[in-house]
């Protein structure tokens, strides 16, 4: 098959490129710079700019792109980032999409990326995709990013990937495996929030599931087994043999990181992937503490 990547060079571009590749694929990746190698395609989203005869032929398109989240404080200014990192580069894509169907060629399948940031903090409930959106900044995000992927044209199968927090060398959990080797794991907040994870292998065989079968809409790529954050921040300190005894409280974290340490730390999102199970994919990493041995490779 040939899949085009945008947000190919991040955490799970580069890893899907991989695996992609690793199994016979052409992994097209689309570079905001002059290409330099075969494999290469340039593009600019932030001024909505992409030729669509580097979509023709492919079976799928995947994006990827955004600001990470990751990165704290939020500031008026990177919130704004967040927001049109993600608008900007889906548009560019169904804007190319829309290209080729007007043209009357064949219109490649998109995936594109979503965060469960939709849901907001939902403490006690239980979250799927039929749950409806929730408040604050990343579920308008969430809500102005899908949105763009769904003006893809009619001839599209999309399939929109709710991701939560990917354990990789990357991201979210980088920041965790810096804090625990420093000797600062504990408690954030209350600890008993419910953070939606899985595993950076889980998250790019989630997406080549999409990509190879019929799927469409919203798909929720989190872990089977939920977690809280104190049992999260427990397992990677045990992984890199450090204390768990540090403790955030809420009300530092959210004065000291505003919008996106609320958001991001605090919110309580018990979510389910009740489309991948109910379509037969079969996760490698079950539980919290199997995605961080296997993917922090954390050594004290």
């Amino acid at each position: 098959m040939r899949i085009v990547i945008g947000g190919a060079s991040g955490m799970i571009g580069t890893a899907l490129q991989q695996e992609l590749r690793a199994r016979g694929d052409e992994a097209i990746a689309l570079v905001r710079r002059p290409a330099r190698r075969p494999e290469e395609r340039t593009w600019n989203p932030g001024e909505r700019s992409l030729d669509p005869a580097h979509l023709a032929g492919a079976d799928a398109v995947v994006n990827l792109s955004g600001a990470s989240l990751s990165k704290l404080p939020w500031t008026r200014a990177y919130r704004e980032e967040i927001l049109n990192s993600r608008v900007d580069a889906t548009a560019t894509l169904t804007s190319a999409l829309r290209t080729l169907a007007e043209a009357g060629d064949a219109v490649p399948t998109f995936v594109s990326g979503s965060a469960v940031g939709i849901y907001g903090d939902r403490p006690g409930e239980t979250l799927d995709e039929r749950s409806v959106r929730g408040d604050g900044f990343l579920a308008d995000v969430v809500d102005r990013w899908e949105r763009e992927a769904r003006s893809a044209p009619a001839a599209t199968r999309l399939a929109l990937i709710r991701t939560g927090i990917v354990m990789g060398d990357g991201g979210a959990g980088r920041v965790l495996r810096r804090i625990a080797r420093l000797g600062l794991a504990g408690p954030i907040g209350p600890g008993t929030q419910h953070w939606p994870w899985v595993s950076l292998r889980d998250e790019v065989a989630a997406i080549i599931h999409l990509i190879d079968g019929d799927r469409e809409g919203v798909v929720n790529a989190v872990g089977p087994e939920p977690a809280t954050a104190a049992e999260i921040v427990r397992a990677v300190a045990g992984a890199a043999h450090r204390p768990y005894w540090a403790p955030l409280p809420a009300p530092i974290l959210a004065g000291v990181l505003g919008t996106g340490g609320r958001e991001m730390l605090l919110s309580d999102q018990r979510t389910r992937p009740a489309v991948l199970e109910s379509t037969g994919f079969e996760f490698r990493h079950h539980t919290i503490e199997a995605a961080i041995r296997s993917e922090l490779a954390l050594r004290a």
